[in-house]
């Protein structure tokens, strides 16, 4: 059994290298791992996780997911489905909703809420007609998820994405398959304005979309609303009890069962090739042979402009590779809480997670704030509140918040309301001016909020990309997720599967089909097709 080893070790040599921790690192190690592949897995952090964290941030007794929380992508997906049990053999423990699941508070207080049963949910919309086209969405994609899932998570650039294709035209039919296609260039706004006639779809929704690293206005949230709402709906919102810090003890064990060599604390500066073949990994001090092959969880820009040496892979590639392009930066602000939030709307205090937005009407203007370079004057605040589902994160009779925010420029040239000042970019005045902003918006809609915050603590989009070098221009991504950098065209339209141009290595992660989320999806997927080949 392998235990953490330390930069100070000079050499080692495994089957596979697996480079980045994150949740795609992990799940491809133990998939090749339980196939009887030989692993090291390779981290710059001092402990696995990449964007999963759990820290008292704030004041002691106040458990805080300093980055991702939620995890209805992991339970959905093949990793879960291949290591659950042992994930919970290794302690791993879940705490999960039944009943609300998400609501959005418009600026009038209008409260739009969804719940686990789509029938209590329909039972709030004003519109009959949008009660059965609400029915019908979650039907439809219940009828198709087995191909449009397995389209989300196949190598769409092989053979192997012929069974999920076949799949979905069998259940769906050529008008459905033209369906599919139309929606797939259409925005979540647009689709969602053809069939509801209230606003409740809509701003429960659209700002969902955020989380897929979307606006309503861009291409294929035609696809990802259905696909966000069925998938919340049958998975809900699970946390992991005492914080995600146990997610990675789970991993931790079960790697370390499997007899995975973790090397923490060490950064990649090269690939290792011999006559044009990936055969290892090289840092500051350190070289791990691959025997067999190379998995890389990074972007194409470290990948191909930094990792490999140049002329390793096709000019066209190589420039292909600079041209990515990143999403809109993030902010995290964590909040400790004297007490429960005090809603003015009474229902939100037992919601996971709200959303202080007007749907696409407030949410599609900060994020083309956003892509001006300027501060929104009315962000899309996702508030968390973990505590409702797992009080053990927060002291008897207290609360916390989790606030993120996914519309902001990284390197900021004004602010669209004229209050703050920008020309030093995010240092510590601009960063806790903008969280007083949030907070207030936030405090519009529970009176007293101010009263009860006992310590607020900040991470700025340069953090957020300081942190990991994924976050490209602190995007936590790994890359925008417009259509054209997306699906068949990710992480590249001249190579878009996970099979690079240099023999024997792959590459894996956010930047890579199906894209963000903490799902471990392309991971497995890589790690799956090579433990299915003969030596």
């Amino acid at each position: 059994m392998a235990a953490h080893r330390s930069a100070a070790d000079a050499a080692d040599a495994a089957d596979a290298v697996v480079v980045g921790g994150g949740v795609n690192g992990l799940v491809a190690a133990a998939r090749l791992a339980r196939a009887g592949w030989s692993v090291a897995l390779v981290d710059d952090h001092e402990r696995l996780g990449g964007f999963i964290a759990t820290e008292e941030r704030t004041l002691p007794g106040y458990t805080h997911d300093t980055w991702s929380s939620w995890h209805p992508l992991f339970v959905t997906g093949p990793g879960y489905a291949a290591f659950g049990p042992d994930l919970y053999r290794h302690g791993l423990e879940y705490a999960n909703t039944d009943g609300p699941l998400t609501a959005t508070v418009s600026d009038d207080g209008t409260v739009a809420l969804a719940h686990r049963d789509v029938e209590e949910t329909v039972a709030g919309f004003a519109e009959p007609a949008d009660r059965d086209a609400y029915r019908a969405m979650i039907d439809r994609f219940g009828a198709h998820a087995a191909g449009v899932g397995g389209l989300l998570g196949a190598e769409l650039h092989s053979r192997g994405v012929l069974r999920p294709a076949l799949t979905l035209a069998r259940s769906a039919g050529r008008s459905g398959l033209a369906d599919y296609a139309r929606d797939a260039l259409t925005s979540g706004r647009s689709w969602m304005r053809a069939r509801f006639r209230g606003s409740e779809t809509d701003r429960l929704w659209a700002p969902w979309l955020l989380h897929a690293g979307l606006a309503p206005d861009s291409a294929s949230g035609g696809v990802m609303v259905p696909v966000l709402a069925a998938t919340l709906h049958g998975a809900g919102l699970p946390v992991v009890v005492g914080g995600a810090g146990g997610f990675l003890t789970a991993w931790e064990g079960l790697l370390a069962e499997l007899g995975v060599a973790v090397h923490t604390g060490r950064r990649v500066d090269r690939i290792v090739l011999r006559d044009g073949a990936a055969v290892g990994v090289a840092g500051d001090g350190f070289e791990i042979l691959a025997r067999r092959a190379v998995l890389a969880s990074v972007t194409p820009p470290a990948l191909y402009g930094s990792l490999l040496p140049s002329g390793a892979v096709p000019a066209p590639v190589a420039e292909a590779a600079a041209r990515y392009r990143p999403g809109r930066a993030a902010m995290q602000i964590h909040v400790a809480l004297s007490g429960p939030v005090p809603w003015a709307d009474p229902r939100l205090a037992d919601v996971p997670l709200v959303h202080v937005s007007d749907g696409s009407a407030s949410t599609g203007i900060a994020c083309a704030e956003a892509e001006a370079g300027l501060l929104p004057r009315r962000p899309t605040v996702v508030v968390g509140q973990q505590h409702v589902l797992d009080p053990s994160r927060v002291p008897a009779g207290a609360a916390a918040l989790w606030l993120q925010l996914q519309e902001l420029p990284f390197a900021p040239v004004g602010d669209a309301a004229g209050e703050l000042d920008t020309s030093d970019g995010w240092d510590r005045t601009l960063a806790e001016g903008y969280a007083d902003r949030v907070l207030a918006r936030l405090a519009a809609h529970a009176p007293g909020l101010r009263e009860r915050v006992r310590h607020v603590d900040v991470i700025d989009p340069t953090a957020v990309a300081a942190h990991n070098p994924n976050a490209l221009s602190g995007d936590p991504y790994a890359g925008s997720a417009e259509l054209d950098q997306n699906f068949w065209w990710r992480p590249l339209p001249i190579s878009g599967g996970h099979d690079t141009p240099v023999p024997r290595l792959w590459h894996i992660g956010a930047s890579t089909h199906p894209g963000p989320g903490l799902g471990g999806a392309s991971g497995f997927l890589v790690a799956d097709r090579l433990a299915a080949r003969r030596r």
